[in-house]
């Protein structure tokens, strides 16, 4: 099961560049990044994400283009299914990721639109700091004779103009 926290559920600007997107935090992260600003997201707390829920946030939400996971979870198989969900239910909503971990597997890649990796590291900095290990990727897909490729376009710079010093 995967579960998100409805009073964090929003419409943001900046996370995904040129998409209206709808920002679900999820619980039950594994990470353990220093300086998290949102460490209760470690617990099991909120309500599971399921394809009714996200048909009353994205009719609740008139205009989003994009849905945002901020965050995988401990359930992939959920996570991949509700993701799946979303991708066929609505072919015009990109699917973004934020993970926490340093690489995510192919089938991630080859499901969402848009995927940030790394970890939070504080000495870094966030992804507005031209020091960030975090990276932004736009994933562009296409078949290859029957089969799912995907390349991957590195888009953090996008976020320099808004440079945070460290």
């Amino acid at each position: 099961m995967i579960k998100y926290v409805p009073e964090m559920t929003s419409v943001v600007m900046e996370e995904i560049p040129d998409m209206v997107t709808l920002a679900v935090d999820i619980s039950n992260c594994t990470g353990l990044c220093e300086g998290c600003h949102s460490p209760f997201l470690r617990k099991d707390v909120g309500v599971e994400l399921t394809p009714a829920v996200i048909d009353k946030l994205l009719a609740d939400n008139f205009g989003v283009n994009c849905f945002l996971f901020l965050g995988e979870g401990n359930d992939r198989e959920a996570l991949m299914s509700v993701a799946s969900y979303i991708r066929n239910a609505y072919p015009d909503v990109s699917l973004a990721i934020y993970s926490g971990r340093e690489n995510v597997e192919d089938d991630i890649y080859a499901l969402f639109d848009y995927v940030k990796v790394g970890p939070y590291r504080p000495d870094c900095g966030p992804l507005n700091s031209t020091t960030t290990n975090q990276r932004l990727y736009r994933v562009s897909h296409h078949d290859d004779m029957g089969q799912c490729r995907f390349t991957l376009q590195d888009i953090t710079s996008r976020f320099w103009h808004r440079h945070v010093s460290q």
